[in-house]
């Protein structure tokens, strides 16, 4: 039977690492609001800035720490132990139940094993080779030790994996010229968090104190090989060993009569959380004043983070920024806010970096595919890209011709050449365009895709006139500000060609705001308007919601006959150019 577990006196707190200065803190000099009356009281249990405590001559403003309990353990029979007390374990995000220290590898580490005693032969035998080593971690360590690349003759290509090359050689050199504190700051900087134990190394008159085994001298058995922490619940964080759970105490006597070698001591240790384990909310919290609205969210447009900062976060929008930028490393790199809303015809945003690069130039991968964008001159939202699925896997079939007015970089167009037969691809802007032109060379749908450069009603007017076209069956008019006021361009666009008829009449897909208390019934409204003529088919489907009572809708019709032959009647814009008279050919 194992004896029982012994407890534990206090011993004293030894902080032995610290955390590097984050670049949060070069570019910025933070002041923490104090924790008010009017604050939200922290959480009982679990991580918080508000719970921990700062650690005496940190250079982290950020870093708090907090006293735990953890088994020390054999690695090897860290695992089972692991999956058996997971409910008794920290369980904190981000955070591993198990821990390793620095240079803990035991005796093997100098070089020392427990002798063992010699193997018996039979009389009058000599032992035909050299004794065995002692256990079967020395025998492994003693291998790690001996088979160097030399031992690679036969596969040169794990030969040249286990060199270094010389560029790793002269950074681990150069790693080497620096002071010890210097180099413990450098691998601690980036880390999220840091075990310790506490007061370890210290003289203890009782040597095997907390020591589980059935031989009695745990340590010197286990401390033969490595050794790894589990760390316990925060509640057993002052508790001793006579007052852990029963069913931890009966795991490690389980564990230890199936192995009488393995030992199990209960230390304390300190857990210490840096910068980089910190959310970004949790982070802007402590940053900004009581009372600000903490921002939680931004649209990412390949390495690009897209803000747009309310009026109360600008004096703090650097702040803002720079936090942004830490916690989404590596894939954000640039940070920038919109100025203004969108005043021009070629929907172009004044965006101002406020953190990292300066490049607006991105390159953006949705649907498997590649699109190559500049904020500064072309228009992109991420926010549609679930609106562009839906029309292409749920309303285009692969018969279909599909005419895209505002296409922008070509973000509908393209991921709908994958699928459709053809694709007219129009916008107004000439660099929007141009990156169009690239994107279906870049996505190898060169061949399906037909580019134009044009006013949209240029454009319906010289699709329709021209005698070198294919069918159009689906017209996606995505301009929420102002499509519905080119509805009119499709007002008598088959007077002179009633040929064409027996085509079959364009499914026309327009989007638009709405801030009425009823925006499908007031959409509706505008588009019959816009034909001059009822509509009585129209499907409606709420696209998201851009801001608090304004929806986007996207009302789906087939275009009436009646329409397309009736008297054109325009609301605005340049008269659109009668149609020749000559016949047109329609291609198959």
């Amino acid at each position: 039977m194992a004896p029982p577990l012994l407890h534990l006196t206090p011993h004293r707190f030894l902080l032995t690492r610290r955390p590097g200065p984050t670049r949060l803190h070069h570019h910025l000099r933070l002041n923490l609001k104090p924790l008010s009356s009017s604050s939200p009281s922290p959480p009982l249990h679990g991580p918080s800035l508000r719970r921990g405590r700062a650690p005496p001559d940190n250079p982290d403003p950020f870093a708090r720490a907090f006293d735990l309990a953890a088994l020390r353990v054999p690695a090897a029979a860290c695992a089972p132990l692991e999956r058996r007390l997971r409910g008794h374990l920290l369980n904190w995000p981000r955070v591993r139940n198990v821990a390793r220290l620095p240079n803990d590898q035991g005796l093997l580490a100098l070089d020392l094993s427990l002798p063992s005693p010699p193997p018996r032969h039979p009389a009058g035998e000599e032992p035909a080779g050299p004794t065995p080593a002692a256990t079967a971690v020395a025998r492994r360590e003693k291998l790690a030790r001996e088979f160097n690349a030399r031992g690679f003759l036969r596969f040169p290509n794990l030969a040249r994996l286990s060199r270094p090359s010389p560029a790793a050689r002269k950074r681990k050199e150069r790693k080497g010229d620096g002071s010890g504190e210097e180099a413990t700051r450098e691998r601690v900087g980036d880390k999220a968090y840091v075990v310790e134990v506490v007061g370890e190394g210290t003289d203890d008159d009782d040597e095997w104190k907390g020591l589980v085994g059935e031989e009695g001298f745990g340590r010197g058995v286990w401390r033969m090989g490595p050794t790894r922490l589990l760390l316990l619940d925060e509640s057993y964080a002052e508790s001793s060993v006579d007052e852990l759970p029963e069913a931890v105490k009966d795991v490690l006597e389980h564990e230890t009569q199936q192995d009488g070698s393995s030992a199990y001591e209960l230390i304390r240790c300190q857990l210490t959380l840096f910068y980089n384990y910190w959310p970004m909310n949790e982070v802007l919290e402590a940053l900004l004043p009581e009372g600000v609205i903490i921002p939680t969210g931004f649209e990412t447009v390949g390495h690009i983070a897209h803000l747009n900062l309310r009026d109360e976060h600008l004096p703090y929008k650097k702040l803002i920024a720079q936090v942004v930028l830490d916690k989404n490393k590596p894939k954000i790199q640039t940070v920038v806010n919109k100025m203004d809303a969108i005043q021009n015809d070629y929907r172009t945003m004044q965006l101002e970096v406020l953190a990292g690069n300066d490049s607006l130039c991105t390159t953006v991968i949705e649907s498997g595919l590649r699109f190559q964008v500049d904020l500064g001159t072309v228009y992109w939202n991420s926010r549609l890209a679930t609106e562009r699925q839906r029309l292409v896997n749920d309303i285009f079939r692969n018969s279909d011709v599909v005419c895209d007015m505002f296409s922008g970089v070509g973000p509908l167009a393209i991921t709908a050449a994958k699928k459709v037969k053809y694709v007219y691809a129009n916008d107004l802007n000439p660099t929007a365009v141009e990156y169009l032109r690239r994107n279906t060379v870049l996505n190898k749908l060169e061949r399906k895709i037909e580019v134009f450069n044009m006013d949209a009603r240029r454009f319906i007017s010289a699709i329709y006139s021209s005698q070198l076209v294919h069918p159009v069956t689906q017209i996606v008019m995505n301009l929420p500000n102002d499509a519905a006021e080119f509805l009119d361009v499709f007002r008598g666009i088959l007077q002179n060609n009633q040929s064409r008829l027996h085509c079959g009449m364009p499914v026309i897909h327009v989007y638009g705001f709405s801030k009425a208390d009823d925006p499908e019934h007031d959409f509706h409204e505008r588009i019959n308007a816009a034909l001059g003529e009822n509509v009585d088919s129209v499907e409606m489907h709420r696209v998201r919601l851009v801001a608090p009572g304004k929806w986007m809708i996207c009302a789906s019709f087939t275009l009436p006959e009646s329409v397309a032959i009736a008297q054109p009647k325009y609301i605005g814009g340049p008269k659109r150019p009668e149609a020749p008279s000559t016949s047109l050919v329609w291609l198959p």
